[in-house]
């Protein structure tokens, strides 16, 4: 071989070798530009038809169907449930189960639900029960089970199923001390000098 045609071979081996080291080089930053571009997307709200089938799509993962509730339809049990409910749910659903006074309910992705809403109520018992006990995936819905007995859990649901008016039973004390400093504080000079106004250090 030539003197030229050994120096043509040895230029496109390193060519070559120059290409497998771009591509690796490709490779291994390509899933670092996939997270980066995908979290760069805004997505747009999804369609009645998207909706629907989603809807559909969690209806057919809810176990629990035809579970009964074992826990007797009265006044006594409603009172247990809403307890429960107000001790374990009021930050997400808020005292009332309609969302009173949830700041970020209505922010989330997917929404905080209105309890009282058909799309709640139209589940059975038990699978209001399954949905307690089990949460529901990507929503953030926890579940209760380990958290909660069985009896509570269906007295719960029993609550579920007389909601009181909403704004009927306030705003949970968490989010009502908030409202109360933001207040404090964007208070005028003159506000906070007027007859009957406490200070918090008083």
């Amino acid at each position: 071989m030539s003197f030229f045609g050994h120096e043509r071979m040895k230029t496109k081996l390193q060519r070559s070798d120059g290409t497998r080291s771009f591509i690796r080089i490709c490779l291994f930053f390509l899933p670092y530009l996939t997270v980066m571009f995908l979290s760069s997307c805004q997505a747009t709200a999804p369609g009645d038809v998207e909706t629907k089938l989603a809807a559909e799509a969690k209806k057919m993962k809810i176990g629990g169907k035809d579970w009964k509730n074992p826990t007797a339809d009265t006044v006594a049990v409603v009172q247990t449930g809403m307890e429960h409910f107000q001790h374990h749910c009021q930050v997400c659903h808020g005292l009332d189960g309609h969302g009173t006074g949830v700041p970020f309910a209505t922010k989330m992705s997917p929404p905080v639900l209105d309890l009282s809403y058909k799309d709640v109520q139209q589940y059975s018992d038990g699978q209001l029960k399954w949905i307690t006990e089990n949460g529901i995936r990507f929503s953030g819905m926890p579940g209760w089970k380990g958290e909660l007995e069985d009896d509570e859990m269906w007295s719960i649901v029993r609550f579920l199923r007389h909601l009181p008016e909403k704004g009927s039973q306030g705003i949970p004390a968490v989010y009502k001390e908030g409202e109360e400093e933001h207040k404090e504080m964007t208070q005028s000079p003159q506000q906070q000098s007027e007859p009957g106004h406490k200070h918090p250090h008083q």
